[in-house]
């Protein structure tokens, strides 16, 4: 493409003063020609899964435009179908930044209201009934394992496992899952593959599809292409961050292809910036036809690993704060544009000096055209390594052909990031008429900038109420985990990181520890992550420096039960194996420890106190500076021990193993 001309004084309505609007009829081309041009003929190619995420708080329809470059001609191809907001189910525990509970904490336990993901999924078919859901084990109970850390011990059973939650879902929720994962990250059984499907297919669920690996490309590309029943009974293969590109094994197997967990990056401009490029480029370099972006929301710890990172975040519940952030303008580009079932023109690409363009139709005269230009420095994900790219001031001529030549006005939106001074995120410019433009317009395109034409009219940004004022955590917390008939199962607040902390009837005291939290699990789970062998939950803030932290805990166990309180945990999520802190044990077998991580390698002191199983006793907590002190039913049981590392961090209760036991009255106190 030869270097842009200055642009010409144009009479057209302008939307970024002083400038002339980035678009125009021929006659205003700078080069008094064309510039290099893209043609849109009105054939699809492959057929749009859905994009990860929520478009906004109004959800639209798609558009079609054409970007620069060559001259492009579209081909018919096949449906692809997918979901824009696939919900995924975090499987029985550990994940990235905590841990989740499964419908089947043992072998003969079901239960379908335990966690928040059915009240998610519920919430997300009210506000679009089309959405589609997907499952994805993280990890699974340990029974699954029979002493193994391996799901595939007994593959019926583990079929078994995933089926009942499928059957749960539409049982007592309503909810129709669509496609299921094998393990999230991890090796998989071509052997168990084969046997779920056969189990789906004999409790009526043939229209749930599976997706394999969830992990990279390869092995499993591979090991469809050499097995055919495998090939058979996998609907879409699903790789994570792969970085917009795809393998030759995988393409060959002519199945759905997904960016099937991608984005993990911070919430800012450059994080938009990301989900831009990918969203666009997956399709162009890789032919994905869907990017499921982790995570949907940040209401997690922000200290926890990938702290903000989701399309936009509410992580204060205790003050109702939250912010809308640009990757769900970002994600609105393509997602109130577009629906599953759509199909990519095959007239996609990059344009010649950056940046990339995709159309998509859905077949009944309707045009979605996005453009993006994300620069290197403002489109880095948090993986995988992005190379050098440059992008520049550039002009994109568009040509519409077939009957898409009969549109005769196409819907601007439009997204720059960057500078303060500079920026709008999603709004809407004026209509672009191509009656008297022979169905040819011209974009003059700047870097980290998106567009979207469209056909659809349907697109708003919307609007939300003024959120209420960030407030830390209160330095005065208590809860005493009185409800009777609880929401959710988890008690507010509290961030389980190992374990599975549940509200509890406790039928056998009618007293005041009727209503307690309880430590769930009496088994290790079949690990994602570097699980601790601890169990875990935290609260509070991070900031959080001299704390009082008292509670009442009774151990089920005896002789080998242990719980302990907490104060500056300093890790959490994958990471917490290695927490520090200040952690006050006591066990069932008559004795304490004071240690300064949660492993039990750092030890502050021990000794022998009063103390059995099947009896509550209340733990006090107590770090001021460089010193703490504990007490056991308000008598002092060691005092003024040194404790320099870490300086702050949250406060947490837990257990010494996987063991039943319960907590109540928590009440913390602190400053910063």
């Amino acid at each position: 493409m030869a270097a842009p001309a200055s642009a010409p004084s144009c009479p057209f309505p302008s939307w970024r003063q002083p400038d002339p609007p980035p678009w125009a009829p021929e006659s205003c081309d700078p080069h008094n020609g064309r510039a290099p041009t893209a043609g849109f003929p009105a054939t699809p190619r492959e057929s749009h899964d859905g994009r990860r995420g929520f478009g906004g708080p109004r959800r639209g329809a798609p558009t079609a435009v054409r970007a620069a470059g060559a001259r492009r001609r579209v081909r018919a191809g096949r449906l692809r179908r997918a979901g824009p907001g696939v919900r995924r189910r975090r499987g029985s525990q550990r994940r990235r930044d905590g841990t989740e509970p499964s419908h089947m904490h043992y072998a003969l336990d079901e239960n379908y209201f335990r966690g928040y993901e059915w009240w998610l999924m519920k919430e997300a078919k009210k506000r679009n009934p089309n959405i589609i859901l997907m499952g994805l084990p993280w990890s699974f109970p340990g029974w699954l394992g029979k002493g193994f850390n391996w799901p595939y011990v007994n593959l019926q059973l583990t079929a078994y496992y995933i089926m009942t939650w499928i059957v749960g879902a539409k049982h007592y929720h309503d909810l129709d899952i669509d496609y299921i994962g094998i393990w999230n990250e991890r090796s998989f059984d071509i052997n168990y593959i084969k046997v779920l499907r056969r189990m789906l297919n004999y409790q009526g669920l043939d229209r749930v599809k599976i997706i394999a690996s969830d992990n990279l490309w390869e092995p499993i590309s591979a090991s469809m292409l050499l097995d055919s029943e495998l090939l058979k009974v996998i609907d879409v293969i699903g790789a994570h961050y792969p970085g917009t590109y795809t393998v030759k094994d995988a393409k060959l197997t002519k199945k759905k292809l997904w960016s099937s967990e991608d984005f993990s990056t911070l919430n800012s401009d450059v994080g938009a910036g990301c989900l831009g490029r990918i969203l666009n480029q997956n399709y162009v370099n890789g032919y994905m036809t869907a990017t499921i972006a982790w995570n949907l929301v940040a209401s997690y710890y922000e200290q926890l690993p990938y702290g903000r990172c989701g399309l936009m975040t509410a992580q204060e519940p205790w003050s109702g704060h939250y912010e809308v952030e640009s990757p769900i303008w970002v994600s609105a580009h393509t997602t109130q544009f577009t629906q599953p079932g759509w199909y990519y023109l095959k007239t996609v690409g990059h344009l010649e000096k950056g940046g990339s363009y995709v159309a998509l139709t859905d077949g009944l005269g309707n045009l979605t055209i996005i453009v993006e230009t994300m620069s290197h420095k403002q489109s880095a994900c948090i993986r995988p390594f992005l190379p050098y790219f440059n992008v520049s001031h550039q002009f994109a001529t568009f040509v519409l052909k077939g009957s898409f030549s009969e549109i005769p006005e196409l819907q601007v939106w439009y997204t720059k990031l960057g500078k303060p001074s500079e920026r709008y995120l999603f709004k809407q410019l004026d209509s672009l008429w191509l009656l008297d433009s022979s169905s040819t317009f011209t974009l003059e395109l700047q870097e980290d900038e998106i567009f979207t034409l469209t056909t659809l009219t349907v697109g708003r940004k919307g609007s939300y109420p003024l959120p209420p004022k960030s407030e830390p955590f209160p330095q005065i917390y208590e809860d005493d985990f009185d409800v009777d008939y609880p929401f959710f199962s988890e008690a507010p607040n509290f961030a389980d990181q190992t374990g599975v902390f549940e509200y509890f009837m406790n039928i056998e005291d009618p007293g005041e520890h009727r209503f307690t939290l309880r430590q769930v699990l009496n088994q290790r789970p079949i690990t994602w992550a570097a699980d601790a062998y601890n169990t875990i939950s935290i609260i509070g803030d991070y900031k959080w420096s001299n704390l009082t932290v008292r509670c009442d805990v009774y151990i089920e166990t005896p002789e080998k039960g242990g719980v302990f309180i907490a104060g500056r945990v300093n890790k959490g999520g994958i990471l917490i194996r290695s927490a520090r802190g200040v952690f006050f044990w006591i066990f069932a077998n008559g004795t304490y420890r004071v240690t300064g991580d949660l492993a039990g390698w750092v030890i502050y002191a021990l000794g022998h106190v009063d103390v059995t199983a099947k009896k509550w006793y209340t733990l006090t907590l107590i770090i001021k500076g460089q010193l703490s002190s504990g007490m056991l039913n308000g008598k002092t049981v060691w005092k003024n021990i040194p404790v320099s590392f870490p300086k702050n961090g949250w406060a947490a209760i837990g257990t010494h193993s996987f063991e039943f036991a319960q907590f109540d009255n928590f009440h913390v106190e602190a400053t910063r």
